[in-house]
């Protein structure tokens, strides 16, 4: 388990701030249509009896911050994620004799791991106990404990996770919490005072104040993910991950996530996702298992040195250097070398705010593009797509859309096989694979490319090829005969 994540940022070192463990497992099902889908606060219900600081965020600056403090901290939650200890094959390096005399592998030994721990926070959004945290602090736990502010325990249950924006919505068995009511983020303001509410170093309902010191910011830490940082100078060290940014009206406006440190510890900037992209993250994971995540169809970036040679006119935008074909932008006449400058009349500066604003859409809404071509603003209507191309909605194929059972592979089949690793496919009823000619008996070696080790492994790519384009799980193994075997599921389904 990685205690913590860092990246070089020019000097400073950037980390996801909490303790992370690795195993929680999670059959999430799609339920409902998408006509159906709710607003926010019909899905979660706020305690009614909470209050805010003050009515204008503006006039409370510089402000007494001990009423939004005060009434945040019973909202804020210590998590604990545990990782329970696995047993692993390994295998020692096979010596002169075993070459000869042996199979030429070694000897194998069955080792078993230390449990891991890790340490985060999280923030209470509905009284009936649905709560907020990051993704990389339940990431892959066998359990989640959940302590609030008057020392209750709970044990937690993940509801769904969204690795590309680092959200995670778990559910405890409680009711009549208190919540933080849910802020806008989008009028939040440079200079604007805040509060920090986590758990740093395990120390439970601790407060940082600092101020907004830029919005949309871009670190690349999550590997290509949704990043439209609020930055702040509030202190903020791990085990703060997943807890809240409050303004000075004790209303959520983001989510606490990574800081930038040359130490490991706070002495530089704390980053914060924004509620504009959490409110509709957790709503989909609620509502559908998994995100319904709206996306234009191109590839682009800032105006920056990469274009410096080009006269477009403006130096705020995001350059389409190309566009996906069958996207949402190609059936909108967005061509490449135009320069998108708003959406729904919002200002788009750079990247980071051009995916804020898409990750607050579902596949099929419509939006305003404005854009600059040749130096000419032009405005196009443009109905947004999944990654699939289409205006479905994308649901959460569980283990049980394959229609089969599976086990590791025993050591006995290892030694008599000649494997080191593999799934066993010990009974397949109606479903995907039985749809692909699988029968009982075939040991899964890869999907999609990836060595399958546990059922674990299967339903992580699984989950990642459910909601790929192609919407294709490719498996290849082999028989006990011997006898080698390659085969593409087909996880679409339907309407």
């Amino acid at each position: 388990m990685k205690t913590t994540t860092k990246m070089v940022l020019g000097a400073a070192a950037v980390m996801l701030f909490s303790s992370t463990v690795a195993g929680v497992t999670t059959y999430s099902m799609m339920k409902g249509e998408k006509e159906n889908s709710g607003s926010f606060t019909e899905m979660f219900s706020p305690n009614p009896n909470v209050k805010l600081a003050s009515m204008s965020a503006t006039e409370a600056q510089p402000v007494d911050l001990t009423q939004a403090a005060e009434l945040s901290l019973h909202a804020v939650v210590h998590i604990k994620s545990t990782q329970n200890g696995r047993d692993q094959i390994v295998r020692t390096p096979g010596d002169i004799f075993d070459y000869f005399f042996g199979d030429g592998y070694g000897r194998a030994q069955r080792v078993r791991t230390q449990p891991r721990v890790g340490i985060g926070s999280g923030v209470i959004i509905s009284k009936d106990g649905y709560i907020v945290t990051n993704n990389h602090v339940i990431d892959k736990a066998d359990e989640i404990s959940v302590t609030l502010n008057d020392n209750r325990e709970f044990k937690g249950r993940l509801i769904g996770t969204d690795p590309s924006t680092d959200l995670a919505l778990i559910k405890i068995e409680a009711d009549d919490l208190p919540t933080i009511p849910v802020g806008d983020s989008d009028a939040l303001k440079v200079g604007e005072w805040v509060l920090a509410v986590g758990n740093p170093f395990n120390l439970t309902s601790t407060v940082t104040a600092g101020i907004v010191s830029a919005k949309a910011r871009t670190l690349g830490v999550y590997n290509g993910g949704i990043e439209s940082f609020i930055q702040t100078d509030a202190a903020i060290n791990e085990g703060n991950s997943g807890g809240a940014l409050v303004n000075a009206r004790g209303e959520l406006v983001g989510i606490n996530s990574v800081l930038t440190s040359p130490t490991g510890s706070y002495t530089g900037y704390g980053f914060a996702i924004p509620t504009s992209i959490m409110v509709k993250v957790v709503s989909d994971l609620k509502q559908y298992g998994t995100v319904q995540r709206a996306v234009l169809g191109i590839m682009g970036h800032d105006i920056d040195d990469r274009v410096k040679d080009k006269d477009f006119g403006t130096v705020e935008g995001v350059y389409v250097a190309d566009i996906t074909e069958a996207s949402a932008a190609a059936n909108a006449d967005i061509r490449k070398d135009d320069v998108i400058t708003a959406i729904d009349g919002k200002k788009v500066k750079n990247m980071a705010e051009l995916q804020e604003a898409m990750a607050k859409h579902r596949p099929g809404d419509k939006v305003k593009v404005t854009l600059l071509r040749a130096k000419k603003e032009m405005t196009v209507s443009v109905v947004l797509r999944n990654t699939q191309g289409n205006t479905k909605v994308v649901k959460n194929a569980g283990m049980d859309i394959l229609g089969a059972a599976f086990r590791e592979l025993p050591d006995e089949m290892k030694q008599q096989l000649r494997l080191s690793y593999g799934l066993e496919v010990t009974g397949v009823s109606k479903g995907k694979m039985a749809d692909a000619g699988i029968r009982k008996g075939f040991i899964i070696l890869r999907a999609n490319g990836e060595t399958l080790r546990t059922v674990d492994d299967l339903e992580n790519v699984l989950r990642e090829a459910s909601q790929s384009p192609d919407q294709v799980l490719f498996l290849s193994g082999v028989f006990p005969s011997g006898r080698r075997g390659n085969y593409a599921v087909d996880l679409s389904q339907g309407e």
